[in-house]
């Protein structure tokens, strides 16, 4: 696929995220919510962290069960601990990446090692097909160091978190979904395009400075939704004033029912049920 983007995916909206709380307190802004998971399939959730101030987020995320789907945690700042039922442990630090494959069951806990300082990043969900959402759970840490990159011409930095980006295949690819991530930083008025795929799924987070895209301004803290279109080719982005940081997120929809119970995303309430029976029983890991 050329890199060329000829004709560029409009906004089709604009969210902005929900503040909450999760695991022992942790503040954060949950901006992919349950509502657009089906417009956004194949991905479930997307989540922004972010404080200085420990009593925001030191309580971190005790051991919790997950099945059915992946995650991806990405940390722009601080430490988080990770710890598993399936014998797994690592740590993730500024600016490194996390995979986990909860497939059939995992028990996992994602614990700050900080007192004080910044502790910033996200946490996606990426949905798994049917077919594989009872494979073995598997993990995989990547330091800040191993996370391919490259600089344009123009000075705009991309970190390829996962997928393929102008010839640099990202830290992981997943053959089901094709998930792209991308962690984009544009100096002050700098453009830069990605193709994508005409059947993708895909969107944008903005969390430092602003962007343009198709002439409508993005500020910080909100998320783009992407336009589908056949004669659309790819995303075209560009700083305003400042220097402007954005992820780009994009993959194959799935096409699959949905049913998701809390920490559990499965394809039919049958399905649901048997996972809450695992889980009380002590089967799920």
């Amino acid at each position: 696929m050329s890199d060329a983007v000829r004709n560029p995916r409009p906004l089709e909206r604009q969210i902005v995220g929900r503040a909450t709380a999760d695991g022992d307190g942790v503040r954060l802004t949950r901006v992919l919510t349950a509502d657009l998971q089906r417009r956004l399939d194949p991905f479930l959730m997307l989540d922004a962290f972010g404080s200085d101030q420990a009593a925001d987020y030191i309580g971190g995320f005790p051991p919790h069960p997950h099945r059915g789907f992946e995650t991806i945690t990405y940390m722009l700042a601080g430490k988080m601990r990770h710890q598993d039922s399936a014998g797994h442990s690592g740590m993730i630090e500024d600016g490194g990446l996390q995979w986990m494959l909860a497939g059939r069951g995992v028990i996992h806990s994602e614990m700050p090692e900080q007192t004080q300082g910044l502790l910033e990043g996200f946490q996606l969900w990426l949905n798994l097909p049917a077919a594989h959402k009872m494979d073995a759970p598997d993990y995989r840490d990547v330091p800040a160091s191993a996370i391919p990159a490259y600089t344009t011409e123009h000075g705009v930095t991309v970190r390829v978190l996962g997928g393929e980006s102008h010839g640099v295949t990202g830290a992981f690819v997943r053959p089901h979904t094709q998930p792209l991530y991308l962690d984009v930083q544009l100096p002050a008025g700098a453009a830069w395009q990605q193709t994508l795929p005409v059947a993708h799924n895909a969107f944008v987070y903005v969390y430092r400075g602003t962007l343009q895209i198709g002439g409508n301004t993005l500020e910080a803290g909100r998320m783009g939704i992407l336009a589908n279109g056949a004669d659309y080719d790819g995303v075209a982005l560009q700083a305003g004033g400042e220097p402007a940081r954005v992820i780009v997120v994009a993959g194959q929809p799935l096409g699959e029912p949905i049913v998701q119970y809390g920490p559990f995303v499965m394809n039919t309430r049958a399905e649901i049920e048997q996972t809450l029976d695992d889980y009380r029983s002590g089967r799920l890991a």
